[in-house]
């Protein structure tokens, strides 16, 4: 995978929230229903690698976000190299497809939404985060946040070391915001209201849809543009692809119950197993086609 470092770096889809304190009381602070987010702790999309499976990037190895490079420092001969700037560049490639794949597939005007990057804590309009709970997407704010030492994990603790897995779970995250444009997401819950005990099969419905819409812009990645036309990727391998689908294995609901040390329990659910995330993926992927992304449709998902 190479970037075109000709590409315009476009910052102001990009929040730098490191520094600014963050607030809020972690993990525990998360609100997952009552005060108008019922359900949210479906919507979020957490990659289950926090507290729950005994991972997390608070201290010791997780990268150091919060002395990262600045925004501003995206420009010049050196940007590339710098994590901030590529992912901004992710970030632009993402939303440039989904601003024509929107109204071409589903006959919806595409809305932009900015990733957040923070370091350690943070507050949204979902409630307040810390970087345990991996990178979600906040309906209530319409923003992507991110801590990027969780790249790190992904390489060192969950085996997911390649570049594409960098690009993988951004476009997942923004994948979950085309559900929320869509109106998917506000109609998961709403059958998760009428029926508690689908609860967790719903989720993993989203969570696999999302994977999907993220091998659908995978699919067309190589022809996403900047603001001026210019390509943002000069090349995008098999092998790149290879990575993302390794990256959704390796963060499946089965995949991380055994990292974990416990049983695998597809009872409890919320994202799919490794071979589902790593099918909806390739669906995506192989087809360029985010209508073949239903999985809601009956008998889609077993």
């Amino acid at each position: 995978m190479e970037l075109n470092e000709r590409a315009d770096i476009d910052t102001s889809q990009i929040e730098d929230g490191r520094g600014s304190g963050g607030g809020g009381g972690g993990i525990g602070g998360l609100p997952i229903g009552g005060g108008g987010l019922a359900g949210i702790v479906v919507t979020l999309v957490i990659a289950l690698v926090g507290g729950y499976f005994g991972i997390n990037t608070m201290g010791g190895d997780g990268g150091g976000s919060s002395s990262g490079t600045p925004l501003s420092a995206c420009t010049g001969e050196q940007k590339l190299q710098q994590l901030e700037c590529r992912n901004a560049l992710y970030v632009t490639s993402i939303q440039d497809y989904w601003q024509d794949a929107l109204p071409q597939s589903f006959g919806e005007q595409y809305k932009p939404a900015v990733t957040h990057i923070f370091a350690n804590r943070v507050s949204t309009g979902c409630g307040a985060a810390d970087s345990g709970v991996g990178p979600f997407y906040c309906p209530a704010d319409d923003k992507v946040y991110i801590d990027l030492s969780f790249y790190q994990v992904l390489a060192k603790q969950l085996g997911a070391p390649g570049e594409f897995a960098q690009p993988y779970v951004l476009a997942h995250e923004y994948g979950h915001h085309v559900q929320d444009v869509l109106g998917t997401e506000a109609e998961m819950r709403r059958r998760q209201e009428r029926d508690p005990s689908s609860q967790n099969e719903e989720s993993v419905k989203l969570e696999l849809q999302a994977d999907c819409y993220a091998g659908a812009w995978a699919h067309s990645a190589a022809n996403t543009t900047d603001k001026d036309g210019d390509k943002i990727f000069t090349s995008l391998t098999d092998q790149d692809i290879q990575e993302g689908i390794q990256t959704a294995g390796q963060i499946g609901d089965d995949t991380l119950q055994k990292r974990g040390g416990g049983d695998v329990n597809p009872e409890e659910f919320t994202h799919g197993s490794s071979a589902q995330r790593q099918q909806w993926f390739r669906v995506g992927y192989d087809s360029g086609d985010p209508k073949q992304c239903d999985t809601f449709k009956a008998g889609a998902v077993s």
